[in-house]
């Protein structure tokens, strides 16, 4: 509890303590006036300073203005018949308890996120003669070596150079178990060095670390409102001067007509108090305050989870996905092959992967990484020239002389040579050395442990139809799509191909129903863009794919997904519980307040009572389920 929470709960508590003694101290008139008073402007001074702003302002209709008509009104009622002033400061009290509560709730909301914001670093450790210097991480230049003690938070990203240790990656990944890391891996900033000293080199300055993405995601989250936050905003705006005229007119116009038309008692007292209860039970407070609330508890409870969502509009699109479309490799597979099997060479095993590996040496790609692990040697660049890449066929190069062609079998169909296929289940390699066909090299994907386990969760999640997009051979595509129990699958996709079958699968869907691709690398984001929702895999994914997705995954588990479909599915069902349950109790209320049958304590349940009730339920949406 803050500050300024304490302070309102004492002044809750100290105007109601006033109140209950007034009751027993024998006055009347204007003394009685005078004393209870005392303890309405206790509890209402700051909502009638907010009215009086307002009407400045020009912006009259709003909640605060509303209370302070009805509880004046109904001080000024009171007045007149030296009756009770209990009901105008039980208003007002009631009201502000309302407050409290929803401050409480956005209090814990931003704590929840306050604990991802958390991983912003206040330093980073420069070895400077011989001792350690705190400097601004964003003076921090790229290949600079940094140093990170035990407990302290990794502030830019980059490669240790020297040391091992066990990472804490929970405020980034929602995941409990740490991270083991030693010499040559990766590091992520945010993470809190747990064990060892490190000595890291940076590859990022500080701006670009990953640390910095995730906080600018979080940071303008709130700027990207849903659809039924936009509803909410512009109803309030067209509701409130609405019902102030309705109040106006329920004030005078009866007792007008009683008078002028029925030439009965216009009784204004009785009627002037309708419409104050009138006033006070149209506050639209449980509608403006819960909506906005439910989708901020609902990202923060995401992001507490290792689920960054960009917008509330995001999270309210994922809540209606019914069709996910994967791309294979580094989402559902490991993305880290590994060279199986040489066949059909005729010169040595070593010799045909040294080719192969000289060959790929320019590309980053995960298949040319592999042949180079393979080979097993370091690469003398000096020995290639020539290089061609075509795109999803393969390389041609000249290595130490000799043309060398290594890839698929459109290559090879492109090169006019004839090629041997393959029975075995993996990425084929086909090499072709100065225009002869030299063999091919079997390289496989790992699937990832909890793949299969995803595609079951989002399917029991609501999910009924998952697609899986892949530049891999049919055979490899087909069998990992049965393994994992994917219902469709096409393969040997170019990147453009990707985009224009999403763009079919788009096309044939429902209107109501929204599609989602996942996808961790560069080539992914055309896609991520193009999908109704983008999910980027892993912190570690591609800054290109982080930055044209929607939803951000803080680690590689595809499990994720389906828990990001859940807390979507979870927010919206509570955004539409507290729409229904706020509009239906004020319909209700309003009629036996404009019939007379309602007072203003039903006005008070009617205002701030179902206030409390969706506030409490959206606080709901912080807590996530484990699958």
């Amino acid at each position: 509890m803050n500050k300024k929470q304490k302070k309102m709960l004492i002044r809750i508590l100290l105007a109601a303590c006033l109140m209950i003694a007034m009751n027993f101290i024998p006055v009347t008139g204007m003394l009685r006036f005078a004393l209870y008073l005392v303890p309405y402007l206790i509890i209402g001074y700051d909502i009638l300073i907010k009215a009086w702003k307002g009407i400045k302002n020009r912006q009259v209709f709003d909640e605060s203005f509303l209370m302070a008509v009805a509880t004046i009104g109904a001080m000024a009622l009171a007045v007149s018949r030296d009756g009770d002033y209990t009901e105008a400061i039980a208003v007002m009290l009631f009201y502000q308890i309302g407050e409290w509560f929803q401050s409480y709730a956005v209090g814990k909301s931003r704590r929840n996120i306050s604990e991802l914001m958390d991983i912003r670093p206040d330093y980073a450790n420069v070895e400077q003669d011989g001792s350690l210097v705190q400097v601004d991480p964003d003076e921090v230049e790229i290949g600079s070596v940094i140093v990170v003690q035990p407990g302290e938070k990794v502030p830019i990203d980059g490669v240790v150079a020297e040391g091992s240790s066990s990472l804490n990656t929970s405020a980034l990944t929602g995941e409990s178990v740490p991270r083991n890391i030693g010499a040559g891996e990766e590091v992520i900033s945010g993470c809190i060095n747990m064990t060892g000293v490190l000595k890291i080199r940076t590859t990022k300055e500080f701006g670009e670390s990953t640390v910095s993405r995730i906080l600018d995601l979080v940071e303008n989250a709130s700027s990207r409102k849903s659809k039924s936050e936009n509803f909410i905003s512009k109803f309030a705006r067209v509701y409130t001067p609405l019902v102030c005229c309705s109040a106006l007119a329920l004030a005078f116009l009866p007792p007008l007509v009683r008078m002028f038309m029925l030439g009965l008692p216009a009784d204004f007292g009785d009627w002037i108090y309708r419409a104050l209860t009138f006033l006070v039970i149209s506050c639209p407070c449980a509608l403006v305050v819960s909506i906005p609330l439910s989708f901020f508890a609902g990202i923060g409870g995401a992001g507490n989870a290792g689920v960054l969502v960009k917008g509330s509009n995001y999270l309210e699109t994922m809540s209606r996905t019914r069709c996910v479309v994967f791309d294979k490799t580094g989402t559902l597979t490991e993305g880290v092959f590994e060279v199986n099997a040489v066949h059909h060479n005729e010169m040595e095993q070593e010799k045909l992967l040294e080719y192969a590996a000289l060959a790929e040496s320019a590309s980053s790609h995960p298949i040319s990484k592999s042949l180079q692990q393979a080979y097993g040697k370091p690469i003398d660049r000096t020995r290639v020239s020539d290089i061609q890449e075509i795109s999803g066929n393969g390389v041609t190069a000249r290595v130490d002389g000799h043309m060398v062609a290594a890839g698929n079998g459109k290559l090879m169909k492109r090169l006019q040579v004839e090629y041997k296929d393959c029975h075995h289940t993996g990425t084929i390699v086909h090499m072709v050395i100065d225009g002869v066909y030299a063999g091919h090299i079997v390289i496989s994907d790992r699937i990832k442990s909890h793949a299969k386990e995803a595609v079951a969760a989002l399917k029991s999640a609501g999910v009924n139809r998952t697609v899986m997009l892949t530049g891999d051979t049919d055979a490899v595509a087909r069998q990992v799509a049965a393994e994992l129990g994917i219902d469709e699958v096409y393969s040997e996709l170019l990147p453009e191909g990707k985009v224009q079958k999403v763009e079919e699968l788009l096309e044939k869907k429902n209107e109501k129903e929204k599609l989602a691709f996942v996808g961790d690398g560069i080539n992914d984001a055309p896609v991520l863009s193009r999908a109704d929702i983008g999910i980027a895999m892993g912190a570690m994914g591609s800054d290109a794919a982080i930055e044209a997705a929607d939803v951000v995954l803080m680690d590689d588990d595809p499990l994720k997904i389906a828990k990001a479909v859940r807390i979507s599915r979870k927010c919206l069902r509570i955004v539409y519980e507290n729409i229904w349950f706020a509009i239906g109790i004020k319909a209700i209320c309003l009629l036996l307040g404009a019939l007379g049958i309602a007072n203003m304590w039903l006005a008070v349940f009617a205002d701030v009572g179902v206030m409390i009730l969706a506030v409490l339920n959206a606080i709901r949406a912080l807590f996530v389920k484990k699958l």
